[in-house]
């Protein structure tokens, strides 16, 4: 998909699903790109590795600030990122396989734990 096209489409996803802003589709699409990047072979990814993905990146990229900015754009569990794959995948940004559920991105953790209690402080290239 185009840049524009792709703008565009996340544009109407976000007004018929205002709870996520813009930019969490774009992170969550980022988080993906940012897994299959790591992969020595393209294939497909799970839930919870997906989510796992938006964690690592969430963390590199916004550190300390990395709850605060998703809950911002209205993403706050794994299982709002899962809302969010899902409707990418019903909008036909993503695809999905017969065996993938939103129930995959069900408590892969907690925000407050990784984020906060379990934050890598002083860690490197944080």
């Amino acid at each position: 998909m185009e840049a524009a096209a792709l703008r565009e489409t996340l544009g109407q996803l976000q007004r018929r699903n205002p709870r996520f802003a813009v930019e969490a589709y774009l992170f969550v699409l980022g988080g993906l790109h940012h897994r299959l990047s790591q992969l020595e072979h393209p294939r497909h990814i799970s839930g919870a590795e997906l989510a796992e993905a938006v964690r690592d990146l969430a963390l590199e990229r916004f550190g300390l600030l990395a709850r605060v900015v998703l809950e911002h754009w209205g993403v706050h569990s794994t299982e709002d990122i899962g809302e969010i794959v899902f409707l990418l995948v019903d909008h036909g940004v993503l695809t999905k396989q017969d065996t993938d559920r939103r129930e995959d991105f069900a408590d892969v953790f907690s925000f407050e734990q990784v984020f906060e209690s379990e934050y890598p402080w002083g860690a490197p290239g944080r």
